[in-house]
């Protein structure tokens, strides 16, 4: 299978009461795509000032690798700055948010996958 570009799904939420909204450019869709073991594979973009708000995970954990931008992101309850390149986990029980406090989009792949 080949996706081209033009061709993925793309989704604009408010994400968990978070400010403003996220793009999501999904990668692969869904379950069957990724074979039963997570739900989300997406290049997301943050505009200045929007966010994914802050949640916990229940059986499952979250990677955020960083492609563009900075962003300020609450690693269960750490303040941290992230940049380009550096990649997050938060694990079953944990919570996170990322929110873009910068002039520039804020680009990051995230990837969900079940426990």
């Amino acid at each position: 299978m080949i996706r081209r570009s033009n061709e993925k799904t793309v989704e604009v939420k408010k994400m968990f009461d978070g400010d403003g909204e996220a793009i999501f450019h999904k990668i692969l869709n869904g379950q069957d795509e990724l074979y039963g073991k997570g739900r989300v594979f997406s290049h997301v973009v943050l505009k200045t000032g929007c966010e994914i708000g802050w949640h916990v995970h229940q059986n499952e954990g979250e990677a955020y690798y960083v492609l563009k931008g900075v962003g300020s992101y609450n690693d269960d309850g750490t303040m941290v700055t992230v940049y380009p390149g550096d990649v997050t986990f938060t694990d079953s029980g944990q919570g996170h948010s990322i929110k873009n406090e910068c002039q520039e989009d804020l680009e990051l792949i995230a990837l969900v996958l079940f426990k």
